[in-house]
């Protein structure tokens, strides 16, 4: 009996970057051009509802080309990295069957990873365990994981909640640290496919000042209106409260804070964000770096040169 055929390669288009560099004017402006469809990395964009403080593509933008993985979960559904490569990695060989190429856009280094590189195989989530340590707040946690996995709290910040959870549930789970388990068990890589890593690289200084002044236009523009409407449906436990801007604005509408209080400290979240997407994307040394950001015309034509010009893979 002959053997199966080799599938053959998907090849496929990366936009990274930090946090409100413009990735997704970049992915638009590709998709339109090579016959695409966008698949989103972005960690947060993929849960309903939580719109304006995730900086969803607007509905004209979703109109313009299809998307897939923006606002497709319940924000109640336990969406990990792994799970998240579960159900992409089907739709990219739908995709790639359609004769289109897929643009991979967002900020979530490691969601990207998952999907490309694969995980290792690391037990399922506990959801009975998970339910305990968010009784926890995002400090407590990470002065846990740092007596129980040293290793993996140096790697993870202080108020990344969803992180710590995972690598305190696999230290609970295995018995080993986040890294050991990793060691010992090979990842799954995503099999003959060729990808272009186009990464954004604006001025420090110049990012700095667009995340200011996006999140002055969110909490000007009715994220706490957003966030109230939200509150009403979902408990205030909600993981997603405690991501930059939905925190700030619920401290708003639950806990009295000020709001020029409040929206420094998300500017100075949303800084810090970028430089740890920085810090996680320069250790990719496929990535193709852009100087600029991606709502800029001569950047675009730049991109789209490059992606026609250059094989994937190259």
């Amino acid at each position: 009996m002959a053997e199966a055929a080799e599938p053959p390669p998907l090849d496929l288009v990366v936009v990274a970057g930090p946090t409100a560099s413009g990735k997704t004017p970049l992915a638009l402006y590709l998709a339109e051009r090579l016959g695409s469809e966008i698949v989103n990395f972005d960690s947060m964009q993929m849960f309903r509802g939580f719109d304006l403080g995730t900086a969803k593509p607007t509905s004209a933008e979703l109109a313009r080309v299809p998307h897939h993985f923006i606002g497709e979960f319940a924000p109640e559904e336990d969406m990990t990295a792994g799970e998240y490569a579960r159900r992409a990695r089907p739709r990219l060989a739908e995709i790639a069957a359609r004769g289109r190429l897929p643009v991979l856009v967002g900020g979530s280094g490691f969601y990207l990873r998952a999907l490309l590189e694969g995980l290792s195989p690391l037990p399922a989530a506990s959801p009975e365990l998970r339910r305990r340590l968010r009784r926890r707040s995002p400090e407590r946690l990470h002065r846990l994981l740092v007596r129980l996995d040293a290793e993996a709290a140096r790697r993870i910040a202080v108020r990344d909640a969803p992180k710590a959870i995972r690598a305190l549930e696999v230290r609970c789970l295995t018995g080993r640290g986040l890294a050991a388990a990793w060691r010992e068990h090979p990842r799954q890589p995503l099999p003959a496919v060729r990808a272009l890593k186009l990464g954004l690289a604006p001025p420090r200084a110049a990012l700095y000042e667009r995340i200011n002044r996006r999140a002055a236009a969110m909490f000007a523009g009715g994220i706490q209106e957003e966030t109230r409407r939200l509150l009403a449906r979902y408990p205030a436990g909600l993981k997603l409260f405690a991501a930059h801007g939905y925190k700030q604005a619920c401290d708003l509408l639950l806990r009295g804070a000020e709001l020029p209080a409040a929206l420094a400290e998300a500017q100075q979240e949303q800084r810090n964000y970028a430089k740890r997407q920085f810090t996680w994307f320069r250790r990719d040394a496929e990535i193709h770096w852009l100087a600029g950001f991606g709502d800029e015309p001569a950047l675009q034509a730049a991109a789209l040169e490059y992606a026609r010009l250059r094989p994937a893979g190259d």
